[in-house]
């Protein structure tokens, strides 16, 4: 038996405006129809005022604890991923322990964009393993409205609002929880997707600038060979896979990246139609609509995956 980090219950929260197609062809020239074809895309949420990226991810924290049947005092570790903190610092991740009631447990933030709920995951289940801590929330929360340029059609169409979040516990077992994952960064990519701005450049919190076919054509190469890659580490292989919950970027990198790996696109959780990329909260969020409508069930094999800004991307396998 091994030491693992096991998913006890998923939880997500949305702001409350939902944003359609039609609400944004008042606003930028665009249309229902170019969005759609292009992207997948027909609703976001977009936060509003008094909704953070500490808020909902608290918010979304309280589901999954109460998914889990576990108090808050409880959690020993928080690992919040997200481009979007409330403030420089301190973390956003000390903001949900307090708003949680927790006094004390090491609480963090992760930053590597639409990855960063893969590498917060990776770093809970690293120091679960170790024996470190027993209980974690890992979360992936973001408010990119803010972020975005909204006189720029090509981008702010693209994103919304949202977290999601997970309770991790530590359990003796040979193949149930985090079985296996996987991380990549490739920093020569800064110009294909980045923020104009930061606190030690321009002192300035930024716009979000991307070319889309360049990420596009990285994504779908890098997410089917590290899919490929997290799969053989953990021993199985892709028709062993129940459900693929991917980051929720572009419904046709969706497409491409399960027929690149020979995954029946009926088996890949897709909720990018309802919430656009949310970028670290994606996985999490579909994540947490697939539990809760019942698709995804106890024991089933998971994959999954992102890739995002830097370029950073990654994988993981998990005996849901």
């Amino acid at each position: 038996m091994t030491r693992r980090a096991v998913i006890m219950g998923t939880g997500s929260a949305l702001p409350a405006r939902r944003v359609s197609n039609a609400d944004l062809a008042e606003r930028v020239e665009t249309s229902d129809e170019w969005i759609v074809e292009r992207t997948g895309i027909r609703f976001r949420h977009i936060a509003g005022e008094g909704e953070t990226t500490a808020t909902l991810a608290t918010d979304a924290a309280r589901a999954a604890l109460a998914a889990a049947g576990i108090e808050a005092r409880d959690i020993d570790l928080i690992v919040l991923a997200t481009a979007t903190p409330d403030q420089t610092f301190p973390a956003s991740a000390t903001r949900v322990q307090a708003a949680l009631g927790i006094d004390d447990c090491v609480a963090f933030d992760v930053a590597a964009v639409c990855s960063g709920f893969l590498y917060a995951l990776q770093v809970a289940d690293s120091m679960i393993r170790a024996g470190a801590h027993n209980r974690a929330l890992v979360i992936g929360a973001e408010t990119f409205s803010r972020i975005l340029d909204w006189e720029d059609r090509t981008t702010c169409v693209l994103f919304g609002d949202g977290a999601g979040a997970i309770v991790l516990e530590a359990q003796q077992s040979d193949d149930r929880g985090i079985l296996a994952t996987r991380l990549h960064a490739d920093g020569r990519h800064n110009e294909l997707l980045y923020v104009d701005g930061g606190p030690s450049t321009t002192g300035t919190v930024g716009k979000l600038r991307m070319k889309g076919r360049e990420v596009f054509r990285h994504a779908v190469v890098n997410l089917a060979a590290v899919m490929e890659e997290v799969l053989a580490v953990a021993g199985h292989a892709s028709h062993e896979v129940d459900w693929l919950v991917p980051h929720q970027a572009n419904a046709r990198i969706l497409s491409a990246t399960a027929k690149k790996l020979g995954l029946d696109p009926a088996r890949v959780v897709v909720t990018v139609d309802e919430h656009a990329n949310t970028s670290a909260a994606s996985v999490p969020l579909a994540l947490d609509a697939a539990v809760r409508d019942g698709r995804i069930k106890r024991g089933d094999l998971l994959v999954l995956e992102a890739m995002g800004g830097g370029f950073t991307w990654g994988a993981a396998v998990v005996r849901y």
